[in-house]
């Protein structure tokens, strides 16, 4: 009985520290941190993905309880929660890019509550649906699964990610946030733009011409036309956005 008390023990303690690291990167990472996602769903993934990771690879048996157990907790949360980071910088600037674009139209005000991002714009919220469906349609979610897999071999339990060049790779890549963000929204705000500029010169030449009257209505049509117009270019952008950021992850993990 004591013996298979010891066995059962050394088996927990080995499938404790793929599962910490697989857990924290569901509850990071896009698609899956999203709340229709719930926590029983993550939990039986995160199991099912451990238990078929487990027999490929030595793992080493650590008591969480010790100072050293709690250290490799730790850096095991860390590494499963900046792998999901980096790519919650895409979505982040593709929330930005709706933003700029609605403030641009004129629909600033109309809103939707968000239950993962929160009160974002009515343009974010379709940016951010064309989003999901463009990542599931890469297969992200496949992507994602084989980068924690494939990271046990570059990462394996013990190493430590918390490293200056890691943290400069993540501030780095941050950047993207508005890089993203402005190259998402380039098309329609340029066209806007000169629409605005239009406008300004039908004002000057006609000053009894109303612009909030004729201008707020204008804008409005306007952008839907440019917004539809851009939509490929947009989603072309959106796709080249999830790619670099799996190529970001996997220069973070060193996997080559």
């Amino acid at each position: 009985m004591d013996i298979a008390v010891t066995e059962l023990m050394e088996r927990f303690y080995g499938l404790l520290w793929p599962m910490l690291r697989i857990s924290a990167l569901l509850v990071a990472a896009p698609i899956f941190s999203l709340r229709a996602v719930n926590l029983r769903i993550r939990i039986v993934l995160a199991m099912a993905i451990t238990w078929l990771v487990y027999p490929l690879h030595d793992w080493p048996v650590i008591d969480p309880l010790t100072p050293a157990g709690l250290l490799e907790i730790s850096n095991q949360l860390m590494i499963g929660l900046l792998m999901g980071l980096m790519l919650q910088v895409v979505t982040a600037a593709i929330v930005l890019a709706g933003q700029s674009i609605a403030n641009a139209i004129g629909l600033s005000m109309a809103t939707m509550i968000d239950p993962n991002m929160g009160n974002v714009p009515v343009i974010s919220q379709f940016l951010l649906i064309m989003a999901t469906l463009i990542f599931v349609g890469l297969g992200g979610h496949a992507l994602l699964l084989n980068l924690v897999v494939e990271s046990f071999n570059t990462l394996p339990i013990g190493s430590n990610l918390m490293s200056t060049e890691a943290m400069k790779h993540v501030i780095a890549w941050s950047s993207m946030l508005f890089l993203g963000a402005l190259l998402t929204a380039l098309p329609v705000l340029v066209a806007l733009l000169f629409i605005n500029i239009g406008l300004g010169v039908a004002t000057r030449a006609a000053p009894s011409l109303n612009i909030f009257s004729v201008g707020f209505p204008a804008m409005i049509f306007a952008g839907f036309g440019v917004l539809i117009l851009a939509l490929p270019s947009i989603g072309a952008r959106i796709q080249w956005l999830w790619m670099q950021g799996f190529f970001q992850v996997r220069a973070l993990v060193g996997i080559s």
